[in-house]
């Protein structure tokens, strides 16, 4: 790959990357929910997380040792395609008889090779840079925002192509897509440039699974960060199970069964993912006017507004208006804790340990956090909603707005400022 083409060959790669995902995974809720599973949503959801946990790392050894990373990326998206694949073709045949124990089975080893993806696509995105002589730091972040737009894209297609007016072609027809589109990214990420394997190098089982990065729980601050790092990744699912859901609900109110909140829910939802793509640009500005601690507490009062807007309002005029802002706090909500987080760590480790402490903050955030936390929302969801003789998705928005609360009061009292500490130093 020369220097002329490897920005476009990545743009592609990354596109691709993040639309496989955008197909499903803010509309899946809502079919569940169309087909009687909704109480289960929380277990599709939180399949994520769990998985989270070891696949990246088992597929990260794979790819440093044996396989070269391009490669076993290719081959994570074959198998993730298939099992989508065979996911919608099981919903189509059983039509209104979808069972959960097939779809959730062939959907979980989809997600299973999906998630360690993520990680390994960045790894081949990094080589390519770098045998093309860029800095991948500098050079990677401008093109990691067409994957937001690769995942926004996939929405719009699963909205305007009407994925969604009926409960059958919900779900076959996105599920579909999404295999059909990690198919096309297992041939495109056969022709990126090989990624070198370290056969001849002795990992201790600590270095590979990154057990040496749990000794920063022995830093009083540190261990605050990453228990609130979990704390925090426990809103990271809740609205990507529930929200498109939620608006759906309205489906059934002839006053609000016509408006386009409802009928179009992807569109709307939408806006979160473009406000994702406007924040991370914001970042640089935030962190130097206010520094770690103030951005990662604005992340924390953003996710209140991002409930609490969804509890108040309504797809009529002038609450729809809510719905909007909800999705406009989004990108605050995610991106700035996310990659604030990210630089915190990366300041305050050293080189011996810094990756591994990177993904100890995954795991927090991604995979406990997630986890975790889409339990407990599916526990509070079905509390208020699906078990409930009067269902009220208003309550179950306000608990999560009053969680984001506590959360956030909690932090900025127990959680010192790094650079104040410095100076005082």
């Amino acid at each position: 790959m020369n220097n002329k083409n490897v920005n476009l060959r990545l743009i592609v790669m990354l596109f691709l990357e993040f639309a496989v995902w955008g197909a499903y995974l803010t509309s899946l809720g809502r079919y569940l929910g169309n087909i009687g599973l909704g109480p289960q949503i929380k277990w599709f959801f939180a399949m994520q997380g769990i998985v989270s946990l070891f696949m990246p790392t088992l597929m990260g050894i794979v790819a440093d040792k044996w396989i070269p990373a391009q490669k076993v990326l290719s081959l994570c998206h074959a198998l993730a395609g298939l099992f989508m694949i065979g996911a919608g073709l099981y919903a189509r045949s059983a039509g209104a008889a979808v069972q959960f124990a097939p779809l959730f089975t062939l959907y979980s080893l989809s997600v299973a090779f999906f998630m360690p993806t993520i990680a390994i696509s960045n790894s081949v995105a990094f080589n390519a840079l770098s045998q093309a002589g860029k800095d991948p730091v500098k050079d990677f972040p401008p093109l990691r925002v067409f994957g937001t737009v690769g995942f926004i894209c996939s929405m719009l297609l699963t909205n305007f192509l009407k994925i969604g007016g009926t409960a059958m072609q919900e779900s076959y027809t996105q599920l579909l897509s999404s295999g059909i589109l990690s198919l096309i990214l297992c041939g495109y990420a056969l022709t990126m440039p090989p990624c070198p394997v370290n056969k001849g190098e002795s990992t201790s089982l600590a270095d590979a699974f990154g057990l040496k990065a749990f000794s920063l729980f022995k830093q009083g601050q540190f261990a605050i960060f990453f228990i609130f790092s979990m704390l925090l990744g426990a809103a990271l699912q809740i609205t990507n199970g529930y929200a498109n859901t939620f608006l759906g609900s309205f489906a059934t109110d002839p006053a609000y069964a016509d408006a386009f909140a409802v009928k179009n829910s992807n569109a709307l939802i939408a806006i979160s993912q473009a406000s994702e793509t406007l924040c991370i640009l914001l970042i640089p500005f935030f962190m130097k006017k206010f520094g770690i601690k103030k951005v990662m507490l604005i992340s924390m009062f953003a996710w209140v507004f991002r409930f609490a807007f969804f509890g108040m309002g309504d797809p009529g005029m002038p609450g729809v208006l809510l719905f909007i802002l909800s999705c406009i706090v989004y990108g605050m909500a995610f991106d700035f804790f996310n990659i604030s987080g990210a630089l915190y760590v990366n300041e305050n480790t050293g080189e011996d340990i810094r990756s591994s402490a990177q993904g100890l903050f995954m795991l927090m955030t991604n995979g406990l956090g997630a986890t975790i936390g889409t339990l407990a929302a599916g526990e509070v969801v079905n509390h208020f909603v699906y078990n409930a003789a009067e269902p009220s998705w208003s309550a179950a928005w306000y608990v999560f707005a009053g969680y984001a609360l506590v959360v956030g009061i909690l932090f900025m009292i127990l959680f010192k400022d790094p650079q104040k500490q410095k100076k005082a130093a």
